[in-house]
């Protein structure tokens, strides 16, 4: 199934950080020619109100739900349709929206450098971005989608690649994860193998599935272009031997990538390598 490339250049920081520019610093770097990929367009999903919302503790909080609107809406379409959409952030605020769009019993697998299941009361910034997994699993504020209740059931959620702190804020956030949630963080992947364990999630389970890849799951050593960079991430090679079979499995519905900061890849090195890793990816 050819791939539909959707822009959501949505910043949670309300202040146009460098993931708001990262769709364009990607189709400048080829991707949409290195997938073989329809233009799906670029969505109305833009944050630029800095402002944290008293009430519920998060940035912008009315552009959120627009946007996660907004997202949505484009999302269902091309899924109806029987197209399989690419979502190019923007950071991982867009992922509410999309889960706004996708069947109850999805699977989620979630790739990131951190859990982001931070809520309003508990996030440093109040950035969207610390709290997506929360919110779309039931436990962040309902302000960013404008309803209750999970979107995601969290029993079917693999949450993979993250580098737990043993103290901090990071410690107080790793212990608000939902049990139900299934966690593999890196240096457990990394024993395991990470080819095996994508190859095992991509055989197991039924009904569709959605894969969203934060890239800073990635080493800064390989990818240092991101605004929250954590050490002992996965190296471009184990990333790429866990992603392949989920982006190949024949359930998946889509797949959302984010938080290429392009203020920090100044000559546009880190876009083209990108592109290269999912042309790799996604191109059988």
């Amino acid at each position: 199934m050819r791939w539909v490339v959707v822009d959501a250049p949505l910043d949670s920081s309300g202040r146009g950080r460098g993931e708001q520019r990262a769709p364009d610093a990607l189709r400048a770097a080829g991707l949409l020619t290195a997938l073989g990929a329809e233009d799906g367009g670029r969505v109305e999903a833009v944050v630029d109100d800095p402002v944290r919302d008293p009430a519920s503790g998060l940035i912008g909080a009315a552009q959120v739900r627009r946007a996660g609107a907004a997202i949505a809406e484009r999302v269902d379409e091309l899924l109806t349709t029987g197209r399989r959409p690419l979502v190019v952030g923007g950071d991982c605020t867009i992922l509410p929206g999309i889960c706004l769009a996708l069947p109850p019993a999805v699977t989620l697998w979630f790739v990131d450098g951190h859990p982001d299941f931070y809520d309003g009361r508990s996030s440093e910034t109040g950035e969207g971005a610390d709290m997506d997994l929360s919110v779309v699993t039931g436990h962040g504020p309902a302000a960013a989608v404008g309803r209750d209740g999970p979107l995601v059931d969290p029993g079917r959620v693999h949450l993979m690649g993250h580098r737990p702190p043993a103290d901090g804020p990071g410690r107080a956030e790793a212990d608000r994860i939902d049990p139900r949630i299934h966690q593999l963080p890196a240096a457990q992947l990394r024993r395991r193998g990470p080819g095996e364990v994508g190859a095992e999630l991509a055989a197991a389970g039924d009904g569709p599935a959605w894969l969203h890849l934060d890239l800073d799951a990635v080493d800064p050593a390989d990818l240092p272009a991101v605004s929250y960079p954590e050490p002992d991430g996965l190296r471009w090679p184990e990333l790429t031997a866990l992603v392949t079979p989920l982006a190949r499995a024949d359930r998946l519905l889509g797949m959302s990538v984010t938080d290429l900061n392009v203020d920090l890849d100044p000559d546009g090195r880190h876009a083209r390598r990108v592109v290269e890793v999912l042309a790799e990816l996604l191109v059988p």
